[in-house]
């Protein structure tokens, strides 16, 4: 019975104590001191887009996917579609700099043409984001793919397909002046150093344009009808590629390699049905999302245009059959624009 009455007690006195603290669990939330200026730091702010066109996917999802991180926040949005016009794009951004936004999102078309424009506009007090095609001058933030890596893992895997074949390959260039392009190849390059045995037959720059990449194409395999692989520079420029590759009856036996955004629609599709072998992508969703959080940071930080200078490169995924049905591999613009 005492130890009875001892564990009533012991109950009765941890009652006590606990509606002693109830009041202090009780009290009043904190406030949490750095959401407010953030927020304040993000309103009304304008972001200005200068693509090198708009209309194709990888332009498309990186703007639905700023739009979807930033619009919450109160952050406004303007377009300059220079559509594949470098004079049209530098007459955009000379006149954006004039506007004044917080922000500039830019596509280059190559290294030289925006590099002084850009640098002037950070002077001016403009973050300026570079995205997938760098120019000369160095900004607050690269995103985007590594070049390099791209020509490298492409040409690995077409070195690859072509043991014991003929060792004979094309390559195909995007625009020669585009940082891509120049990357990319440089890339190959490395590769190429370690394998002798492997003869370029061609190598030639279609500028991104998908029915010039078919033309070069068709004149390669007229002429080399033993070829063995293909290192293409953009699966928007490469769906010419494969249509020559197809129409030569040889898909399937010319081994293609190429990157892009790894759209759902695009790329994917593609790869399932054997008109690309291996398609790296650089993964547009990712990049919009590594964009928006770079322009959350230099808009809440407050430090100066220009004084801080960093690069995000993505993480690169080879899209092939095993993965190309896979929701993690392949992405959809109209699920980013929801």
């Amino acid at each position: 019975m005492a130890s009875v009455h001892k564990f009533a007690l012991g109950s009765i006195a941890a009652l006590a104590l606990s509606a002693v603290a109830a009041p202090a669990l009780a009290q009043q939330g904190l406030d949490e001191p750095f959401q407010k200026p953030f927020r304040e730091a993000l309103a009304g702010k304008t972001v200005a887009y200068v693509p090198v066109a708009m209309n194709f996917d990888l332009t498309e999802g990186w703007y639905a996917g700023l739009k979807k991180e930033l619009e919450p926040y109160g952050v406004k949005f303007v377009i300059r579609d220079p559509n594949w016009n470098t004079n049209a794009g530098a007459q955009a951004v000379t006149s954006l700099i004039s506007e004044k936004p917080a922000v500039m999102v830019i596509h280059n078309p190559d290294v030289q043409t925006y590099a002084k424009l850009l640098q002037r506009a950070e002077n001016e007090g403009i973050y300026v984001i570079q995205i997938n095609m760098g120019s000369a001058y160095r900004s607050s933030a690269f995103v985007g793919a590594n070049w390099i890596e791209i020509g490298e893992r492409q040409t690995e895997g077409v070195v690859k397909a072509c043991q014991g074949k003929s060792n004979k390959i094309a390559i195909i260039q995007g625009a020669l002046s585009a940082a891509a392009s120049a990357y990319t190849l440089k890339g190959v390059e490395n590769v190429l150093a370690k394998h002798p045995e492997i003869k370029v037959v061609s190598s030639q720059a279609a500028d991104w344009d998908a029915a010039k990449a078919k033309a070069i194409t068709q004149t390669v395999l007229k002429q080399n009808p033993d070829l063995c692989g293909i290192v293409g520079f953009w699966d928007g420029m490469d769906i010419g590629t494969a249509a020559a590759i197809k129409e030569a009856g040889l898909t399937g036996k010319v081994f293609l390699a190429t990157s892009g955004g790894g759209e759902r629609k695009g790329a994917c599709e593609l790869v399932k049905n054997g008109s690309f072998d291996l398609d790296m992508s650089y993964d547009v969703p990712t990049q919009a999302a590594q964009m928006a959080g770079t322009i959350k940071w230099l808009l809440s930080s407050g430090v100066k245009a220009g004084s801080v200078k960093g690069s995000e490169y993505t993480t690169l995924i080879p899209i092939t059959k095993e993965n190309a049905d896979n929701q993690m591999t392949c992405w959809n613009l109209s699920d980013l624009k929801k």
